[in-house]
């Protein structure tokens, strides 16, 4: 069982995906929020509360050009009770656009090296595609990817540029794969960007704050969950043993 506060109200001057990613943005960085919810369509913000905030404090950590009017409904104390299994369901329905994405890029890997297998071959294929799919995915919407990125990315947190930058970077770094050039540099940028990430996406599932995962932008949303955490390790897994073995090929 956990108790929480549930807050729902008007919210004006949002036009855009770039808009609710960066109110969303703003809000998860209060301590006090637990998640938030902006919609568009019903200019509504709804949010879970770890513990209660004011209407004064909520407006002056959002950006001038958005207002939040009145509260709509409000409960005092919520017990949110779910079974396990209904959690399950829906982690696995919210994240079946990245299962789909991870099996097409495996299964490709796997046809384009099945004749001359090599270990090696196969994983640079994995990691090309890998970087290459999900930088398409942050570039349909740069600038919201940015605001949601840089609720986790200890860098993207410091200098704002770099989540507008890190979407060029990895298909930088798909193409460096998928061409063999500079794969010894390629596999130590890899690790360097994907470690930082990690870094973030454990403080967040330790927080136990609810956000949205911005590994495939702001288009498709994901929530954060061990899933990108498994995802990440599993890449820079692939970069250190290939790094162990680089003198070998």
């Amino acid at each position: 069982m956990l108790n929480t506060i549930n807050r729902k109200y008007k919210i004006t001057g949002m036009t855009c995906s770039s808009c609710k990613a960066s109110i969303e943005s703003s809000l998860n960085h209060l301590d006090q929020v637990k998640s938030c919810n902006a919609n568009i369509k019903l200019g509504e913000l709804t949010l879970i509360l770890n513990n209660d905030i004011d209407l004064k404090s909520l407006q002056n950590s959002i950006p001038k050009k958005y207002f939040i009017n009145e509260e709509i409904s409000s409960s005092d104390r919520l017990s949110e009770i779910k079974s396990d299994s209904t959690n399950k369901k829906s982690k696995i329905e919210q994240l079946k656009p990245l299962f789909l994405i991870l099996f097409y890029i495996t299964s490709t890997s796997l046809l384009i090296n099945y004749q001359n297998w090599n270990l090696n071959e196969f994983m640079l294929d994995f990691m090309g595609l890998f970087f290459i799919s999900f930088s398409f995915f942050k570039m349909l919407d740069l600038k919201g990817f940015s605001e949601s990125f840089k609720i986790y990315d200890p860098l993207a947190k410091k200098v704002s540029f770099y989540g507008v930058l890190y979407p060029f970077i990895e298909t930088a770094l798909g193409l460096m794969f998928l061409m063999e050039i500079e794969v010894f540099n390629a596999l130590i940028l890899s690790i360097c960007v994907l470690g930082l990430t990690t870094i973030g996406v454990i403080k967040i599932l330790i927080s136990k704050k609810s956000i949205q995962c911005a590994c495939l932008g702001s288009v498709l949303k994901l929530p954060m969950t061990e899933a990108t955490l498994i995802e990440n390790v599993i890449m820079i897994f692939m970069s250190i043993f290939m790094l162990s073995s680089y003198t070998t090929w």
